[in-house]
């Protein structure tokens, strides 16, 4: 086979993530692939991928006979309303997204690109957390994604968009970003699963109680954004991104409007009811005041 045949094939596969079977389980349960979620999130056709043919290279327990190109996770640039972004999306179909060493180094790799030109970074995270198969240099990645986390912090905006169980490490980082978007039934964070929490505590708790996306929204805060199905959710982090700079060091974005500065907001007057004990809708004092009833 020559070069551009064997690169060609490399491609396949690696487009392939962890195989057809795997990628028609995930469609069944009514997710988006990897690769399908950066097509959604992003400008058509703006994706450039980096370390497509990174695989990792652990040896034990059987790993050596299996070697995925990517390692789990997809990662590059692209633009989003025109404007730059760093994007990763973790891929469930291979080791369940589970980090590697290699799987991290690309991670920080692109975390590192992005506080270098000032770009928003946004992880789409579905992953089982650490690959225990690779013991303390996995958790050693997670350390290195933390620190950029920190680091990031206040630079340039950290989006979080949780697509599946996540657990451990994969919750960690994304609880320290800026935004965090979830999707209702199907995205989970805990920092352990429903079954240990069985083992140690003899709680029984479901993982929607545990880790669901309304217990994070409306319980513990940890959750931003939440939404019906994947689709609606990336396309809301694109409406997100259009209110926010690229950095401490850019300006805001700017949009048009119809609506006068000046204008006038006589529904203001008649809201707020004449009996104090009566309540109203703080929102349509909002839409009322922003600029083409934009709120988000």
């Amino acid at each position: 086979m020559d070069r551009f045949a064997q690169l060609e094939e490399y491609r396949r596969q690696a487009l392939l993530g962890g195989g057809s079977e795997r990628i028609e389980e995930q469609h069944r349960k009514g997710k988006l692939t990897a690769r399908e979620r950066l097509d959604v999130l992003l400008d058509p056709g703006s994706f450039e991928e980096f370390d497509m043919f990174v695989r990792h290279r652990s040896s034990g327990f059987g790993l050596e006979r299996h070697r995925p190109f990517g390692d789990g996770v997809v990662t590059g640039v692209g633009t989003i309303g025109g404007r730059t972004v760093c994007v990763f999306s973790q891929d469930f179909t291979v080791f369940g997204g589970s980090l590697s060493e290699a799987h991290a180094e690309k991670i920080c790799k692109v975390m590192d690109l992005a506080m270098k030109i000032g770009a928003p970074v946004i992880g789409i995270n579905d992953s089982g957390g650490a690959r225990i198969q690779e013991g303390v240099v996995s958790l050693g990645g997670y350390a290195d994604i933390f620190l950029r986390n920190t680091l990031a912090s206040g630079v340039i905006p950290q989006i979080s968009v949780i697509m599946g169980p996540c657990a451990g490490g994969a919750v960690y980082s994304p609880a320290i970003t800026d935004f965090i978007f979830m999707v209702r039934g199907s995205s989970y964070m805990f920092v352990t699963g429903p079954n240990v929490v069985k083992t140690v505590t003899h709680e029984e708790v479901s993982f929607e109680e545990l880790g669901g996306a309304d217990t994070h929204a409306t319980k513990s805060g940890v959750a931003h954004f939440v939404f019906d199905n994947e689709i609606e959710t990336l396309l809301a982090v694109r409406k997100l991104l259009a209110f926010l700079p690229s950095s401490n060091d850019a300006p805001l974005p700017h949009l048009p409007t119809l609506d006068a500065p000046d204008r006038l907001c006589p529904r203001l007057d008649r809201i707020i009811p004449s009996d104090p004990a009566h309540p109203y809708d703080m929102k349509e004092v909002i839409v009322e005041v922003v600029d083409e009833r934009d709120f988000f």
